[in-house]
Parts: structure tokens; sequence; C-alpha cells
């Protein structure tokens, strides 16, 4: 493979080797701190515009599966690592990472000192970035980096939502749940599933009335990529689904789209928080748990805290006090900033989903 280069948006250069698809990507630089999973980040469509950093030594050592996967295709813009493993030890595997990258058409660079990257952007903090193994014309890339629109402002769920609305479980379980599909991954589709529920997927921008006139027991508001202030479409949608009165329930994006529903600002974080194993606590319980994160922006803490006769925050992120969980006071709606469902990930917040159904009933 031939030589390649990974140019940051401040000049910083890290130099490596080609792996997937020779080619030139761009968009926002991230890290996943996770050691397993990586298919299912791949196919995380909250990853949507993202150049994903393993901070993991080694990548596709397991090899790929064909339904190991959150979405039908991979979603990150690029990849970063430090060790491309074309070899795998699973039996079970179907193919390489590198035939899966190149059937995917994901531009990708090895052989970078992913350690010296992941601290760079913890200092530094989130940043657009170009791969490359088609050219080392650094005034060549920097054009090109200055034509990537920054992550702040975008709008991405419309590229990941489904086109059409449909329906997963079965017809004759005992709950109905309408989900907004703003890039919702499929183990949450699954774990409904498992709690006796049927779902209806809609497309993001899909009117209220629609919604409610399949008569739903409760509303679902998902995962997905991109800035929440640029999503006032989904704002209008939740304020109208709050005034219907059922139970709500929102996850990652969804808890950003619920508290600005709510009057509460989101803002971007300084490097995000992706990886399996963010310690959070519940403020109700009292006890911690392990979760699976994947979000670049949040709900404004001091604004959760000024807002005491409307919302009350459930859970808090241990590493750096941020918002991780919060409960509307005059209506049955919550949510979460991490993902309860894992995949990757563990186990410890599937109580979330009990507690939900549990409202519908």
């Amino acid at each position: 493979m031939p030589n390649a280069l990974l140019l940051l948006e401040d000049g910083t250069v890290f130099r490596g080797r080609a792996a997937g698809k020779v080619g030139t990507t761009t968009g926002e630089i991230c890290f996943n701190t996770g050691m397993t999973g990586y298919q299912e980040v791949f196919t995380d469509p909250s990853y949507f515009g993202q150049i994903l950093v393993a901070t993991n030594v080694h990548i596709g050592n397991y090899g790929i599966k064909d339904d190991e996967v959150e979405s039908e295709h991979i979603k990150i813009a690029g990849f970063v690592c430090r060790n491309f493993n074309v070899a795998y030890s699973r039996l079970r595997a179907d193919r390489s990472i590198q035939d899966y990258f190149e059937t995917e058409n994901l531009v990708a660079i090895e052989d970078v000192d992913t350690r010296a990257l992941v601290q760079h952007i913890r200092t530094q903090g989130a940043m657009n970035g170009i791969i490359s193994s088609e050219t080392d014309d650094i005034d060549e890339l920097k054009k090109r980096l200055r034509d990537t629109p920054p992550m702040a402002g975008l709008e991405l769920s419309s590229h990941v939502t489904t086109a059409e609305p449909y329906f997963i479980g079965n017809p004759d379980a005992k709950f109905r749940i309408a989900v907004l599909d703003y890039g919702v991954k499929k183990n949450i589709l699954r774990c409904f599933d498992a709690r006796n529920c049927y779902l209806k997927v809609f497309p993001a921008r899909t009117d209220f009335a629609a919604i409610k006139a399949w008569n739903p027991d409760g509303y679902f508001l998902s995962n997905g990529p991109g800035d929440p202030a640029s999503m006032e479409y989904a704002v209008v949608q939740t304020r109208q689904m709050l005034d219907d009165g059922k139970p709500l329930f929102g996850i990652c994006l969804g808890q950003q789209i619920l508290a600005r529903a709510a009057g509460l600002p989101t803002y971007k974080l300084h490097h995000g928080h992706r990886g399996i194993n963010h310690p959070v606590k519940n403020l109700m319980t009292g006890r911690c748990e392990i979760t699976s994160q994947n979000h670049g922006f949040g709900v404004l803490e001091q604004a959760v805290y000024d807002a005491p006769s409307l919302v009350e925050p459930t859970h808090i992120n241990l590493n750096d006090n941020t918002i991780e969980g919060i409960r509307l006071k005059n209506k049955q709606a919550f949510s979460v900033q991490y993902h309860p469902e894992a995949g990757p990930g563990p186990h410890d917040a599937r109580y979330l989903f009990d507690q939900f159904v549990g409202m519908l009933g």
C-alpha cells in the first residue's frame, strides 16, 4: 500500500500508510477508546461525517462478520489506526477488514502514532482533518480542508434517516412505540422488540400528525449525528409529542432534542465522549454504571441546574460532571446522553428500556 498522511485543521501532519480504499476523505477528527466492537462503531450512524481514530492498537484482528452492524453500511468518513490487521483469527468471520473497507469505499490510514494524535485532540479539541493516500501536496490538501464545513451548525440526520417508515417486531405485541429515526442503531430497536414492543420507525422529518395517526403508546427519540441546534424541525416534533401527554424516551441526540424542546440550550464539547468504559452515576439510586458513549454535543449543565421546577438531572458523568440524563418534571419524559443499548459496550444501563416500557402500561 502507498504512503498516506493525515492533515489536521491546525496544520499538524501525521504520516503513515494507506489502508482500505486509496483516496482522500475529510471530516471532523474524533477518537474512540473501546477495545472491541470496531465493526459496530464503524456502522453507528452517529459517526456520520467524522474521521474516527481508534485508540486500541489492533483493529481488524477478529475480522468482519456481516451481521455485526448497527446500520446497513459504514457511516464513518475515514479511519485512523496504529495496526490495521488484515489477517484475522475468528473462524466465523466472513471477510477481512481490508475487503470490508474496499467494498464500502472507505479511506483509512495506519501506522500512525495514535497515542500522540489522541493527546493532541484532547489538548487542542475537536477539529476537521483530511486523510489522503493520493497526494502529499500539503497546500492542495489544506485548500480542500478549508472547504470542509465545521460540525457545529450541521444538520446530518437527514443524511442517515430512513427514506420510508418501516416496522419492527410483532404486530400483536403489548405496546406500540413510534421511533423517530435521527440515525437509530439497530440494537436500540432490538432492545424494544425484546420487551414486547411493536415499533414503527419514522423518517426524521415526518409530520407529527402522521406519527400520532398510528396511535402509539409512547414516543422514542433516537441517537444520530450533527448539531442539535440545527434541528428545529425535531424540536417542534418533540414539543408536539410532549403536548400529546404520552411517555417519551430519548437517547444521545434524542436527549439533546428533548432538552431544546424544554428550552434548555446545547453546546459542543471540547473533544466529545466516545468509548465503552465511561463511568456514569445514577443520581436517583446513587449507583454507578459503566457506559457506552458517542457524542460531541451535550446539554448545558448550568441551564439544567437553573431550572429545578422544569427539569431534574438524573445521571452525571463522573469524568467531567457533564449531564448524562434528565427528566422533565411536568411531563412523562426522560432521556440519557449515553447508549444503554451498548452495541458495543456493557449492559449496565439496559434497565432504562424496562423503565420506559413500564411507563407505557
